[in-house]
């Protein structure tokens, strides 16, 4: 079974202990070390090392002991309960190791929870698990966490009365940190909220949130970008707060609607023109862009760069307009412009 979507954290938060395996991939260690801690502890829960029903091994060492990982998914436990034998950094060299431990599984013995880096469609480890019919395999990618899995974090966290605005602000952090830093935040507010019933308030969250001024600024201008106006008042806020000059702030935004104009008016597409950009956009970030372009066009993109063109003039002028009003309207102006020619 191959998860896509939502079924990924979902699946990862409760795994199936009568399913025999799982293959945890993707680029991100701290992601996929984040999942494969969610998911061990789901399956065995907290006391599984002292209670020696958690047997650890490095992936590399199967190619010269490919026996280990069968001998340890038979071991019958002192203590009773769900075993989890966890495989760590695999290559594709203990595909095989593990093709014959998943072959020999039977009921009652260790689940076989696998990690392993990023993995081509023709990895070995691929192969051994995505054909097969039990076993489980969760891709993760570098998308930040969804709206269901940071509300059960901060119910794990004790966090239970968090009204809209405070879980507005929870995702804007969620597009903002890495899942990491976002989940020791979380705890932080969970330590913080300890004993007070009270909801969550969207000023709690930033006394307790990390100092993120350039990915809180990167955010803003794809909020902008995205005609997100709804998300832009808080995060405006926040960088008003954090001492971002009005100047800092237009030239952000000047060369983000520029690198959206020439991907957009580029022929090979601003996918390709992003990549070719230097320095480069790759990745998310540049699947991100290049949405952004092709939902404005070139003629929008131009009307864009003109208009903070004319702010950051003006901004270095002598006038005397009060400077942070003056680029947040240019901002909100742009996030909600209509969506017209191309």
């Amino acid at each position: 079974m191959i998860l896509k979507g939502g079924e990924i954290a979902r699946y990862l938060a409760r795994p199936d202990p009568s399913r025999p395996a799982l293959l945890i991939y993707g680029q991100d260690a701290m992601r996929v070390a984040l999942k494969r801690a969610e998911a061990v502890k789901a399956l065995v829960g907290e006391n599984a090392d002292e209670e020696m029903r958690l047997n650890r091994m490095a992936g590399g060492g199967l190619k010269k002991d490919p026996a280990a990982l069968l001998d340890a998914v038979k071991e019958v436990g002192f203590f009773p309960g769900q075993r989890v034998v966890l495989v760590e950094d695999t290559p594709d060299t203990s595909a095989d190791a593990i093709a014959v431990a998943l072959k020999e599984w039977n009921a009652g013995d260790a689940v076989i929870v696998v990690t392993a880096g990023a993995l081509s469609k023709s990895s070995a480890l691929r192969k051994v698990f995505e054909p097969h019919k039990d076993a489980v395999t969760a891709p993760i990618y570098d998308d930040p966490p969804g709206e269901e899995e940071v509300a059960r974090w901060l119910s794990d966290a004790g966090l239970r009365e968090v009204p809209p605005a405070a879980m507005r602000e929870m995702m804007v952090l969620a597009r903002a940190l890495d899942p990491g830093d976002l989940r020791q935040t979380v705890e932080k507010i969970g330590l913080y909220k300890h004993g007070d019933p009270t909801p969550l308030t969207v000023e709690e969250i930033a006394l307790m949130a990390p100092a993120t001024i350039e990915a809180d600024l990167d955010e803003l201008i794809h909020t902008v970008a995205e005609r997100r106006e709804a998300d832009f008042g808080t995060l405006m806020r926040r960088i008003e707060g954090q001492g971002t000059s009005p100047v800092s702030l237009c030239i952000a935004a000047l060369r983000h609607f520029r690198a959206l104009q020439l991907a957009a008016a580029d022929p090979a597409g601003p996918g390709a023109a992003l990549s070719r950009m230097r320095p480069p956009v790759f990745g998310p970030r540049r699947d991100r862009m290049a949405r952004q372009a092709q939902t404005w066009g070139v003629a929008l993109l131009e009307d864009a760069v003109r208009s903070l063109l004319d702010t950051d003039l003006l901004l270095r002028s002598s006038s005397r307009a009060p400077q942070m009003p003056l680029i947040e309207r240019a901002l909100i102006r742009l996030a909600m412009a209509p969506r017209g020619r191309r």
